[in-house]
């Protein structure tokens, strides 16, 4: 533990390394110092006057991005003492595809990449022309603003285009990854009633075409709303799918001669509509229920992602942005939130891991991509593997790496300086769906420490509370907010006296939203995540974080996965420790038992006693969703044998059959 400490407060990375020419946030920081008279002498300065005077800052953040307003507002924030659907930027109208379609030029928009080889590029010019046909021809169709537009389609240009063509409208967009399952997009879909259904025909992954027709089918029969379908020919010729849906969905019109049907646009007006005008309908992981349907407002979603982008990310026009992600994660979202700044968005479809585990890297270096986002997960899937990456991206452009979807632990911080790249700020970075946007991140004036997130985003009062409500330092607890943000949810569908709002966030403390996450805040000001509060572990009255176990298992070549859970046991709990081991290590009893041993004794060792499993079970597969998160809330009702509410939010719900009624766990 002295160890880990020490090297805690060495940094990995200083403010000083960052060899780019221009620091946003440094420029902010004069413009704001300039237009308040404050003096901000560092980062935690800045952040300060952020969160106390947040109206002034977030209507500075407008004003130094020229967000494109066709109204001013008339105030930016109707109660700064209330939290709960405050009303940002009032009287104020403005559109988000313009501010997203303000560049265009000749620079490249959009470069697509998919794990067969296949290269597309957009330039900002043709981006502009491309969803000004096809959202003309929407309209035409019938599409009107408030309806909603719901999308099954992997992470290609013509997604990003639809989504644009129907903000630029004011229609709603809510779009799903295509793997999901039929049930999956049924609970998610059914609850919004769509009017229109945009969809690919498949998608690839790991070498192989998934044809997903049949699902779109029985879905699309389901969904008695729906006025119009578009198809996308992706993995198959466009005659191919002409030929099959006309058996199948005879009313159904191809993508391409949709956008051919209004021909090449000039210029096209962009409505104006209200700063908290609904925009996109993301979907909580569904893992207790039937998903909630959280409706994300234009405005707060565009200043929040401009702050992040611009000045916590750094990106300028010369940037390459590239955010391994599917379309049913919020990140998606957030890349494509890159184009208001006129950087160049690189979306990828595809295996991380395919054909190469390394492959993403090689095309980082090739591309000479500059800020690359991944989750937790791949980072910890390179060091499991040990690859070695230093000669290829020791010359290459990248200098910041962001990782996200799970806590990023301390020995993946070690892998990624010792293995990947030296000079490189990683940013750890936590927030979510709920709010489309992050809680605390990377920001390009402080310094990166081992296992840590650099700090609270501008404009985010967070804080961490414990039991009392009472905020504290260096102690683990509660991840809360304690002031309004622009990107807090609009409302939930279906959710008409804001019942289900409330109850997500703001029952715990009042007045404060509590955001699920258990965590500390550090003597250097950065954030530790130590998982979900609602699976914290909790023996003999004791809170342990899943993440802390989960750490000490990294440098373990034998197990490649593992899931920490709090069984109910003599009126108390007990920990139990389930691992998914190497198919190709043949370890009989003893060697595994030798196994379980080394587990406990390190975990003893470099945590505490209490920390230690009651018993340590290797299981064939661990459950994750679709999100690549792990599943503890699946496996506990599991081992309790309590129904697990929602299957289908997981991609491999056959895993859960490995922990009912498990004798290991009677005793």
């Amino acid at each position: 533990m002295k160890k880990n400490q020490k090297d805690n407060n060495k940094p990995l990375w200083t403010p000083e390394q960052n060899h780019s020419k221009s620091i946003r946030m440094n420029d902010f920081k004069n413009f704001a110092a300039k237009k308040t008279g404050e003096i901000f002498k560092n980062y935690s300065a800045l952040h300060h006057w952020s969160v106390n005077q947040n109206t002034q800052f977030w209507q500075l953040t407008a004003e130094y991005f020229k967000v494109k307003f066709h109204q001013k507002p008339s105030q930016i924030l109707s109660d700064s003492n209330e939290i709960f659907m405050p009303q940002w930027f009032s009287g104020s109208r403005l559109n988000f595809a313009e501010n997203l379609l303000q560049f265009r030029d000749n620079r490249i928009a959009i470069e697509f990449h998919n794990e067969n080889g296949v290269h597309q590029s957009i330039t900002y010019a043709e981006l502009f022309q491309r969803v000004a046909s096809l959202s003309n021809a929407l309209q035409k169709m019938g599409l009107q603003a408030d309806d909603r537009v719901a999308a099954v389609m992997p992470n290609i240009p013509e997604a990003v285009i639809a989504m644009l063509a129907c903000a630029r409208i004011g229609a709603i967009w809510s779009i799903c990854s295509p793997d999901f399952g039929e049930q999956n997009l049924m609970e998610r879909f059914k609850q919004i009633e769509p009017r229109f259904l945009l969809f690919s025909d498949g998608y690839y992954y790991k070498g192989k075409r998934h044809d997903i027709l049949p699902t779109i089918t029985r879905l699309s029969n389901e969904l008695t709303e729906i006025k119009q379908l578009i198809a996308l020919a992706y993995i198959e010729p466009e005659e191919t799918l002409k030929f099959r849906l006309k058996q199948s969905l005879p009313q159904t019109k191809l993508f391409n001669q949709v956008c051919q049907t209004s021909g090449e646009q000039s210029d096209i007006d962009f409505p104006p509509f209200a700063f908290n005008h609904p925009l996109y309908i993301l979907y909580s992981s569904g893992t207790t229920g039937v998903p909630k349907c959280i409706v994300h407002g234009a405005g707060g979603t565009l200043l929040q992602h401009l702050k992040e982008l611009g000045l916590h990310t750094n990106l300028h026009r010369s940037d390459k942005l590239f955010y391994y992600t599917s379309t049913g994660w919020m990140m998606w979202n957030w890349l494509v939130s890159g184009l208001a700044l006129g950087v160049t968005i690189i979306l990828y479809d595809g295996s991380p891991c395919y054909p190469e585990t390394d492959s993403l890297l090689k095309l980082v270096a090739r591309q000479k991509i500059t800020v690359f986002g991944c989750s937790a997960k791949y980072i910890s899937t390179l060091q499991k593997q040990n690859i070695d990456c230093r000669k290829l991206l020791k010359d290459s452009q990248l200098r910041s790496i962001l990782s996200t979807g799970s806590p990023l632990l301390s020995e993946s911080f070690d892998y990624v300086y010792e293995k990947l790249k030296k000079e490189i700020q990683l940013c750890s970075i936590s927030g979510g769906t709920d709010l489309i946007s992050c809680f605390v991140l990377g920001n390009p004036l402080s310094a990166v420490h081992r296992g840590e997130l650099q700090g609270p985003g501008l404009g985010m009062a967070v804080k961490i509370y414990n039991e009392q409500g009472q905020a504290v330092n260096n102690e683990q607890g509660e991840l809360v907010c304690t002031k309004a943000f622009p990107s807090m949810p609009v409302f939930f569908w279906n959710d008409p006296d804001n019942k289900k709002y409330h109850q997500a966030y703001f029952e715990h403390f009042k007045n404060v939203w509590t955001h699920g996450d258990y965590a500390k805040q550090t003597s250097n000001n950065g954030f530790i995540i130590y998982g979900r509060s609602d699976t914290t572990l909790n023996p003999g009255g004791i809170r342990i974080g899943t993440a802390e176990i989960y750490r000490q298992l990294e440098h373990l070549e034998s197990v490649i996965d593992s899931v920490v859970v709090a069984q109910e046991w003599q009126d108390d709990q007990r920990i139990i420790l389930f691992v998914q081991l190497l198919q190709d290590k043949s370890l009989d009893t003893d060697m595994k038992e030798a196994l379980f041993q080394e587990i406990r004794q390190r975990i003893r060792h470099n945590c505490s006693p209490h920390h230690v499993p009651a018993k340590v079970i290797a299981v064939a597969d661990i459950p994750h969703t679709y999100n690549g998160k792990l599943s503890e809330r699946a496996v506990t009702e599991m081992i309790h044998n309590r129904p697990v509410k929602n299957k289908d939010a997981l991609s491999n719900p056959e895993s859960l059959s490995f922990y009912k009624n498990l004798e290991q766990l009677k005793t």
